[in-house]
């Protein structure tokens, strides 16, 4: 059994879309990051950087006691190898792989949050910063679509670097951008969409979290951490 410390964020649904791929039984702890819910102390001992998602694996390969794996990129990776699937099992295919879940957790996802916020969030409209990140948002849709031309998947087959970069596309309105101008990418797209455990997955979403809109509470809690947050919160929950 898998408990899935989630919240309903692209982050999470990369870790539900993998669960329902390849039908691993698990149990979803929900984290409501827009409550301070990832600042309690037992989801700490998880994922020290109070982000989630997490995992505790409660068989694991070596027979061990329980497992806990933070950061979406690493999860991924350790569920494909704890199952032997969703990850090619030659040197080049998992190579690929590997390279485009990279990309995914250190380029689309980080850039597209940046776009989310600076356009979505921000208290006030800062124009260059828009720009910048929108810009960057368009490059790397662009360097992804480039790269699936004559692919039907990022690695060839289904894998991984599917899974992960999917839910930084899904808002691609909220990112400025038009999948009519990235064509391969489109295909791809509606592909994984089309998919039943994504579509399973993202109905996982619906049953935790309807309401995706941000209070400004939620955008305080979300939006102005820094070294002394953590300590604040917990003080402020414990007075």
């Amino acid at each position: 059994m898998i408990d899935l410390y989630y919240w309903t964020t692209p982050n999470g649904h990369k870790i539900t879309m993998f669960l329902e791929e390849a039908a691993l039984p698990y149990r979803i702890v929900p984290v409501n990051i827009g409550k301070g819910q990832q600042f309690a102390p037992d989801f700490l001992r998880i994922s020290p950087n109070n982000k989630m998602p997490a995992i505790v694996d409660h068989e694991p390969a070596d027979g061990g006691p329980p497992l806990s794996v933070f950061e979406s990129g690493a999860i991924l990776l350790y569920l494909a190898d704890k199952i032997g699937r969703l990850i090619p099992q030659d040197l080049r295919g998992r190579i690929d792989t590997l390279q485009w879940l990279f990309w995914q957790v250190s380029g689309l996802g980080p850039m597209a949050g940046q776009n989310h916020h600076f356009s979505q969030y921000a208290p006030e409209k800062i124009p260059y910063a828009i720009e910048r990140y929108l810009k960057e948002t368009s490059r790397l849709y662009s360097v992804l679509d480039k790269h699936l031309a004559g692919r039907t998947f990022i690695a060839n087959e289904y894998s991984i670097a599917d899974i992960a970069c999917y839910p930084w596309i899904v808002p691609y309105e909220r990112q400025g951008q038009k999948l009519e101008d990235f064509p391969n990418l489109n295909r791809w797209f509606k592909l994984v969409r089309s998919r039943p455990a994504t579509q399973r997955a993202y109905a996982r979403a619906q049953e935790v979290n309807k309401d995706t809109t941000l209070s400004e509470d939620a955008k305080k809690i979300l939006f102005g951490q820094d070294a002394n947050t953590q300590h604040a919160f917990m003080q402020q929950r414990l007075g």
